[in-house]
Parts: C-alpha cells; sequence; structure tokens
C-alpha cells in the first residue's frame, strides 16, 4: 500500500512574538538536521524503499473465471513470499469496455508502485489499449497478457509475453467434441461476450476446424457481457434459424444462458450443449444433465504462473523467465522463435459419464479427459468453485 505522509497545521495561540519565533526557527534547525542525515529525497514518481510495489492482474470484465484465478494468484503469493520481496499482486476488474481498459493502464503510468501488469485485453486489435501498454512498457513496467492476446501481427511488441489458453486449440477440442456428439453433423451458433477479444475469435475459427465440414455455422453472436442479452441472443438464434441443433457456448456465462433458454423452451432432446469454461452455474447444470460437454480452461494456473513471471521479470530472475520461456534471450532481449513468447495452460474436457459417447481418444493427447465426478473432486482439492 502506498503510504502518504499527512502534515497537521499547528494553531499558534498568543504566547509571544519571541517565544514562536524561537520556535519556528527550532523546527528549521530541527529539519535541516533531519535532511543532512536522511540523505536524497526520492524523486517525484519514484516509489520509496520501503513501498510496496503491486503486480496487478487487468481483466476485461467481470466473470466467475477471474474468481479462480485470484485464488491461483493468492497462492503464488503465499508460496513465492511476494511479501518479503516488497511486492503485492492484485486483481482489477474492467467493465468489458475499451475505454476502462485504456484508463486503467494510464492510471497506472502514473503510480510510482506499479511494477507489472499481466493484461486480459477485452479488443485484441485496439490501437488504443497497445499504446497504453507500450507507454507502461517504456516507463519500466513490465507488461504481459494472460488469458487472450493483443493482435501478434500488429502488436505484439506491447507485451513481453502471452501466458494462457491456445485458444485456437481449445476452439478445436470443443468443436471434436460436438463432432463426437453428432458424428452426422449438424447447424450451430455461437454465443460470446465481445467478438473482437482474440481469445472469442480464435475459440470461434477453431470450433468450425474441429466440428468438420459436417457442420455449418448458422450464427455468431455477441453479447457485450450483458448476461440478460446473452439469453436474448440464444432466443434470437433459435428463432431465426429453426434447424440449429448445436449450441455453443464461448465464455463461461454464456453455458448457462444456454441452458436457460433451452428448458424454458423444452428444447433439450433436440439440442447438444458444448460450451468453455467450467462456471459454478454450468456446473450446476452439466450435473442436471444440461450441457453434454465442456472444454475447460485453468484460470487458477493462469494466475499462479502470471504472478510467478511477474516477480521474476520485476526481480530480473533470468532463471525463472528460462525455465517458462527457453526461448527468450536475455542478451537481446528477444526470442529465438516466432512463437516463442507464448506460454500455454492446460485444457480439460469434461464429459457427464462414461455413457457419453465422448472419449478420451478423442482429443488431443495434451488434454486432460475427465467425468464429471472425477472433476469436481479437481475442484474441491483446489478449494475451487469454478474454472
Amino acid at each position: 500500500m502506498k503510504r502518504t505522509r499527512t502534515v497537521v497545521p499547528v494553531e499558534c495561540r498568543p504566547c509571544g512574538r519571541v517565544l514562536c519565533s524561537l520556535a519556528v526557527l527550532w523546527g528549521f534547525v530541527w529539519l535541516a538536521a533531519l535532511g543532512g542525515c536522511s540523505g536524497p529525497a526520492n524523486q517525484p514518481g519514484q516509489p520509496s524503499a520501503t513501498q510496496t510495489r503491486r503486480l496487478i492482474l487487468l481483466t476485461n470484465g467481470d466473470d466467475p473465471f477471474w474468481d479462480a484465478m485470484r485464488q491461483g494468484m493468492n497462492k503464488a503469493s503465499e508460496d513465492l513470499r511476494l511479501s518479503e520481496s516488497g511486492l503485492a499482486v492484485f486483481l482489477d476488474k474492467g467493465d468489458f469496455s475499451e475505454e476502462a481498459q485504456i484508463n486503467k493502464l494510464q492510471q497506472y503510468a502514473t503510480q510510482s508502485d506499479i511494477a507489472a501488469v499481466a493484461i486480459s485485453p477485452v479488443d485484441a486489435k485496439n490501437r488504443g489499449i497497445a499504446d497504453a501498454m507500450r507507454a507502461l512498457r517504456a516507463k519500466g513496467v513490465h507488461v504481459i497478457a494472460v488469458d487472450s492476446d493483443m493482435d501478434r501481427e500488429l502488436y505484439r511488441d506491447c507485451r513481453f509475453a502471452y501466458l494462457g489458453t491456445d485458444n485456437i486449440v481449445g476452439g478445436q477440442e470443443l468443436g471434436k467434441a460436438a463432432k463426437g456428439l453428432r458424428p452426422d453433423g449438424g447447424v450451430y451458433a455461437t454465443f460470446v461476450g465481445l467478438k473482437a477479444v482474440a481469445n472469442a475469435i480464435e475459440r470461434i475459427g477453431g470450433f468450425g476446424e474441429g466440428a468438420g465440414p459436417k457442420f455449418r455455422e448458422a450464427d455468431s453472436l455477441g453479447d457485450q457481457g450483458d448476461e440478460n442479452l446473452a439469453q436474448e441472443n440464444v432466443k434470437t438464434a433459435l428463432t431465426n434459424h429453426p434447424d440449429i441443433n448445436t449450441l455453443v457456448g464461448i465464455w463461461a456465462y454464456n453455458a448457462h444462458a444456454i441452458v436457460q433458454v433451452v428448458k424454458e423452451r423444452n428444447l433439450r432432446d433436440k439440442i447438444t450443449v458444448v460450451v468453455f469454461d467450467a462456471a459454478p452455474l454450468a456446473l450446476s447444470d452439466m450435473e442436471e444433465g444440461q450441457i453434454d460437454a465442456m472444454v475447460v480452461q485453468n484460470p487458477y494456473q493462469m494466475g499462479y504462473l502470471g504472478t510467478k513471471l511477474m516477480k521474476a521479470l520485476v526481480e530480473e530472475d533470468q532463471a525463472t523467465v528460462a525455465e517458462m520461456y527457453p526461448d527468450y534471450d536475455p542478451e537481446t532481449t528477444n526470442f529465438k522463435t516466432p512463437d516463442g513468447d507464448i506460454y500455454t495452460t492446460e485444457l480439460r474436457v469434461v464429459v457427464p459419464d462414461a455413457s457419453s459417447p465422448l472419449k478420451p481418444e478423442m482429443f488431443s493427447a495434451d488434454t486432460k479427459f475427465f467425468y464429471f465426478q472425477d472433476f469436481k473432486h479437481w475442484l474441491a482439492e483446489r478449494s475451487l468453485t469454478g474454472s
């Protein structure tokens, strides 16, 4: 926490001019002596030697997904003894708007105690966000992207590296789930918060690849993080495209929005539901038989490793950076391979039980396969209510 010194003015009561003058003179002498012992004062904008420096994770919006990430951050703070290094980690939630993220990044640039920022960008192609990230880096603040990246063709230089899901692979795995559940193919619609976010673009594209040519996309709708609009979007898609038989949730809260509408319209026997993530409500929905498959990220791991990476960058701990990004060359401050700046976190496929037609061999060897009860046990071991 940044400490500030409060100067309280002392009221001079009528006590004689000579006495007051002597008191003021003695005050100046005392301050001068103190200044001579303490050395030069901190320059404006510089943290004091005892000031705790902050590591910030800035989200794109508010969702239970980030609660699991916060728990990973807190565990890393404990394991890595951040307080002993004069560091503390904080989660700062956006509101799904570009303006909010830009404003927050610009505020960070004025605060001397910010040492590193991890951001999940709300728009991969937004120049204002990229410029604000660059400005932080120019000030010496370490910047990484977590969960979703900036456009790598346009703005790769605005962050040190990306840490999170390979969202193209995640989309492909969800597409494979749809194909396994409906081998004859079908018509689908996708639902997401913001279609301009890199993870949304990559997951939707990956889903089409994984599902294959027997599937046709009928619609793709964004809701700007509004959960009421998320339900309305499902209704709109079903009304406009009566042949839809597969509904695809791209962001965590979209799962429950889909389930609510399918239940309301009594369409469960006709509709396949496949979703990203395991929000608490979605877990209840799967337990009730309302969701056929989940592709689940590991926000806990993202929070833990994101904190670990920020600490390593701040402390110039090249051994830890090399452990996570072996292609990084500290001599040239460049990466030796084009995608050496990407660290991929875990993916899981979760299905209700052994009666599901989906089997582990249908998915990538790197993707972990869980039956629902086993996955609930995995969450409980980490005191998580979702992932």
